[in-house]
């Protein structure tokens, strides 16, 4: 196989990293519980967050506190300094330092077909509704570097529904959106992803979905014909269109109460009428002000249907 069929994927995977981006934290490589910062420490973060608002526009300071200060100290880790003020300044003066920040901050865990039973569930019980549907939409809010849209893409490609869908794929962070595009992944990544497709209900051989070369596999362009990818920031922008499917996954969680309303509000109001929303597994509408107007599909998977 020619390299250059690859030459756009080795860009994307730069030294920057670029291809670990996305626009909400959704998700950490480590596990364990998170310990809150202190009280000052909580200070030196707001006054970090101001810094990478001023410098980059992308807006940290409504997220759960306690899920960055773990990132923000292996970034202190990396850069060899002692405290985040010592960070601040750096990233202050650094444009480097402030887009590894950056980086650092929206560290995305995913995968194809990540909770395989929700793809299941989706493909057996959401999509014999959709079929009823002659055209749809679907937005994968903070869609990371493309796993989840793909997985859709697949799922409703063997469902006989891709040729009427339209999946709108969006991330705030510009390079997770281009490698999203790409559709070009590390081979070591597909055996774990055609496990997950065989349990999430696939029907046929994973293989057939990508090509590759000894390092990295692109999938099939016929799965992004029906694919838009943009930037949208779920913190500040608005809706954009009318959904019958949302997929805001594994996103919120990361988020403060307040932030988590406003996010409900522009997923409620994106929703049509009977639209489904499918969140992450630590993540409900309970609490939220729409709470009243979905019924739980599945209470396990965290899929629900608008009904109000």
């Amino acid at each position: 196989m020619a390299d250059m069929k690859f030459a756009s994927a080795r860009y994307a995977m730069s030294a920057d990293d670029s291809s670990s981006m996305s626009s909400e934290p959704v998700g950490d490589l480590e596990s364990g519980p998170e310990a809150a910062p202190d009280a000052m420490e909580a200070s030196e973060i707001t006054e970090l967050l101001n810094i990478v608002y001023e410098s980059c526009g992308v807006d940290f300071r409504d997220y759960a506190y306690a899920s960055l200060l773990r990132r923000i100290r292996r970034r202190m880790s990396e850069e060899g300094v002692d405290d985040i003020r010592a960070l601040r300044r750096l990233a202050g003066s650094d444009d480097a330092c402030m887009q590894r920040l950056l980086n650092s901050l929206t560290l995305p865990v995913t995968s194809m077909f990540r909770d395989p039973s929700f793809f299941k569930l989706f493909r057996e019980r959401i999509c014999p509704v959709l079929a009823t549907y002659p055209y749809l939409r679907i937005w994968v809010a903070g869609c990371s570097t493309g796993q989840e849209a793909y997985s859709l893409a697949i799922l409703l490609s063997e469902a006989g529904l891709y040729e009427r869908s339209r999946i709108y794929a969006t991330d705030l962070h510009a390079g997770a959106v281009q490698q999203a595009e790409a559709g070009i992944y590390q081979l070591s990544a597909m055996q774990e992803y055609s496990r997950q497709y065989q349990e999430a209900g696939g029907t046929r051989s994973f293989s057939e979905y990508f090509v590759a070369d000894d390092e990295y596999a692109a999938l099939n362009p016929e799965l992004r014909r029906n694919m838009v990818f943009a930037t949208h920031n779920l913190v500040s922008d608005s809706s954009f269109n009318e959904f019958h499917v949302i997929f805001c996954r594994n996103v919120m969680i990361y988020f403060n109460d307040k932030l988590q309303q406003r996010v409900h509000g522009l997923l409620y109001a994106s929703l049509g009428m009977f639209g489904f929303l499918g969140l992450g597994r630590s993540e409900s509408i309970r609490f939220s002000y729409h709470e009243g107007a979905y019924e739980t599909v599945s209470k396990a998977e965290r899929m629900y249907r608008k009904v109000k």
